[in-house]
């Protein structure tokens, strides 16, 4: 920002009151002054105008095209604007916190889509799901980065132009400025001109700028106070370019693990990825991350909150190519960093391990199966799909209850979290699946339709109930299964973010830009030697006085203490 005049100074530094001479009572003639303007209080009446004017004798300017783009243009780069859009910024990133991201969890836009199927088109519509790159949310993103930089190129111009800028002339009269004293100099051997001398020796060495007018010294500092509010400004642009350009960089994507099972870093192994605008495949850094084990820890004293997740662990084993394997915890809010990126644990659950015979008895299907709970008690659902299966093609739609417990209608539910007392059942269906008709299919649902119920609410077969280790055989000769046993899964995301480093950077340099325009005093003072009128040759009195920019409330502190250590300098004994 340029240094403008301060109160009780003209343009020049130069307090108007302290010439000893009145504006008004100088002879100056104030009605034809060409400095004033014609209509000034007490310049001469303004003759009506007879022409278009309407008789008010002010004709306004028309702005014009060019003048409208810069009228809109200071107001763009004005402060007020850069904190309005600021605070704007920060509420329009509000609703990507209330609801789920597709570039952070699209299984949960999913989920929310069933749960809200009224109002998720008109979420969907107004990019509520996509917030940090709506078109909303840009615009203000883009108009706060032109309006910062509008806002810090002419100040820092001017800022460049004040640092040049030799300290302003000392006012004639100091009397009316802060912490003004006057202090006859008695009993010291040194001249009018050694003391100014000292006086600006001791200015300097406490860092100020020192200017020398005849007989009296101008200091000003400060201006590191201006420059640290630049630097806090500039900062704030640093952080925004730096997320703008790191998440075309970046990239983010999903992955559920299994216990025993590894995730390698490539595109293929993810279930869900979401680039940034110039992503490349190239940028995938080679590593593989095998889930060993998950556990949680469960509230088993309070009664009240009985079975409520108090923690949750996870143990992986990591290794980047060419480099040796090494086991990690990886927790709530304590991501795991490898290959350039961030692992973080997203969520958990059931996953049930079975074996498929067809009606020949040969195995169909062998894996394990990722369930979704369903409520706090984990209750789980998943489906598991048989295509190769004989002579039909199979469907299942299972319920696991980690703690089954059976109620008073007969249906099942989960009394615990924990897999105390685990059962899995199965509705079983045979018929097409649907799976070649070259249309994807979530492996979480299944459709029904067209298929034939063989075990389970619509069939005269109950329900398929299985533990641990068990097998049964499905009605009408289908085959068999065995439920082999749980484990338990992750849910990953993995965030690969370049700007992660740039962004802290400017983080930390806005600070310390904010903490020095804060804390930092804008301040003058001045040091005069006036000869003592009537006293003899060599005889004289010492004024010192401040100013402040802005508020300064150690500022009469400063002059005092500016004025103990010169007078102490010259020998001069303070008054008491």
């Amino acid at each position: 920002m340029s240094r403008q005049s301060d109160p009780d100074t003209d343009a020049t530094g130069t307090d108007p009151d302290a010439t000893g001479t009145d504006p008004d009572s100088s002879g100056t003639d104030t009605a034809s002054d060409p400095q004033r303007p014609s209509d000034h209080v007490d310049g001469t009446p303004v003759a009506e105008s007879s022409a278009a004017g309407g008789g008010d004798g002010v004709a306004q300017p028309r702005l014009g095209a060019v003048g409208y783009l810069r009228f809109f243009w200071r107001q763009l780069t004005s402060m007020r604007t850069a904190l309005f859009l600021l605070m704007l910024l920060a509420l329009a990133a509000i609703p990507g916190s209330l609801v789920p991201q597709r570039t952070a969890d699209p299984n949960g836009v999913v989920q929310y889509k069933a749960d809200h199927a009224t109002l998720y088109p008109i979420l969907d519509k107004l990019q509520v799901f996509d917030t940090y790159t709506s078109v909303w949310f840009s615009a203000i993103y883009l108009l706060l980065f032109v309006s910062l930089i509008g806002c810090i190129i002419p100040r820092t111009k001017h800022h460049w132009q004040a640092l040049r800028t030799r300290p302003p002339k000392t006012p004639v009269r100091l009397t009316r400025l802060a912490g003004y004293q006057r202090v006859a100099a008695d009993g010291t051997d040194a001249s009018p001109e050694q003391a100014v001398t000292r006086a600006m020796a001791l200015l300097k060495r406490s860092g100020y700028r020192v200017e020398r007018f005849g007989d009296s010294v101008s200091a000003e500092r400060g201006y590191l106070r201006e420059t640290g509010n630049l630097v806090f400004h500039a900062a704030l642009v640093g952080v925004l370019l730096a997320v703008g350009v790191g998440g075309g960089f970046g990239y983010t994507g999903q992955r559920l693990l299994v216990e025993g099972q590894t995730f390698s870093n490539v595109l293929g192994s993810y279930d869900s990825f979401n680039p940034g605008r110039w992503f490349q495949q190239t940028d995938l850094k080679g590593y593989n991350l095998t889930l060993d084990k998950f556990v949680t820890k469960y509230e088993e004293r309070n009664l009240d909150a009985l079975g409520q997740a108090l923690d949750y662990s996870a143990t992986v084993t990591t290794k980047e190519r060419g480099g040796t394997a090494k086991t990690s915890r990886l927790g709530v809010n304590d991501p795991v960093s490898i290959g350039g990126t961030n692992v973080y644990l997203l969520g958990n659950g059931y996953a049930m391990s079975v074996t498929v015979r067809d009606g020949e008895g040969n195995v169909a299907f062998k894996d394990t199966v990722p369930f979704l709970p369903e409520d706090a008690n984990y209750t789980s659902t998943g489906v598991i799909k048989v295509p190769d299966s004989v002579p039909d093609q199979l469907g299942m739609v299972g319920f696991f209850y980690p703690t089954a417990s059976k109620l008073s209608t007969g249906a099942y539910a989960s009394a615990y979290p924990d897999d105390q007392n685990p059962l899995l059942t199965l509705q079983v269906y045979t018929g097409d699946l649907g799976l070649d008709d070259g249309v994807p299919q979530s492996v979480y649902t299944l459709d029904t339709s067209g298929l034939k119920q063989i075990a389970g609410r619509q069939s005269s077969t109950a329900s398929v109930e299985l533990k641990p280790g068990q097998t049964k055989k499905l009605p009408g000769d289908a085959g068999s299964i065995t439920f082999d046993g749980v484990k338990r899964y992750v849910s990953l995301d993995v965030h690969h973010d370049p700007s992660q480093l740039w962004v802290g950077g400017f983080a930390v340099l806005s600070v310390l830009g904010l903490l020095t325009s804060l804390f930092v005093p804008r301040r003058r003072v001045w040091v005069k030697v006036v000869p003592r009128t009537g006293a003899g040759a060599g005889e004289y009195d010492l004024e010192y006085a401040g100013l402040a920019r802005g508020e300064d409330p150690n500022l009469e502190r400063a002059v005092a203490d500016l004025a103990k250590r010169h007078t102490s300098d010259l020998g001069v004994r303070m008054p008491q």
